[in-house]
């Protein structure tokens, strides 16, 4: 088992059902990402550097960082922010796979353009 695995085996099945879902959805929106744990979070380095970290708390999961998007996805993200940087997805509702697919994709091209 992975450092990654570890951390998911670590909650209740309905989380640990939620966190398998974003993984995949970060990996693939990220091919090749390397998976590491940075500052107690599973996260998927995009670029060999820059990652995007996520985690599941008591009431969210949350996906960090975040930084400003392009108009139309942030648009669609901005009822998630919690923080400048940060992304809240509270257990009560859906968590919109398809929306963290397209943040970690926007995020990966644009650190894979800029070499960081």
């Amino acid at each position: 088992m992975s450092e990654i695995d570890d951390y998911i085996s670590g909650f209740p099945a309905e989380t640990r059902a939620l966190l398998a879902d974003v993984r995949a959805a970060l990996l693939r929106a990220v091919p090749g990402g390397e998976e590491k744990i940075r500052y107690g979070m599973p996260s998927v380095l995009l670029g060999g550097r820059y990652a995007i970290h996520y985690a599941a708390w008591k009431k969210h999961l949350g996906l960090y960082p975040v930084g400003v998007l392009s108009p139309a996805l942030e648009a669609e993200i901005a009822p998630f922010r919690a923080a400048k940087d940060s992304v809240n997805f509270v257990y009560t509702k859906p968590v919109p796979l398809d929306l963290i697919e397209r943040v970690a994709a926007e995020l990966n091209a644009r650190h894979g353009a800029r070499g960081d």
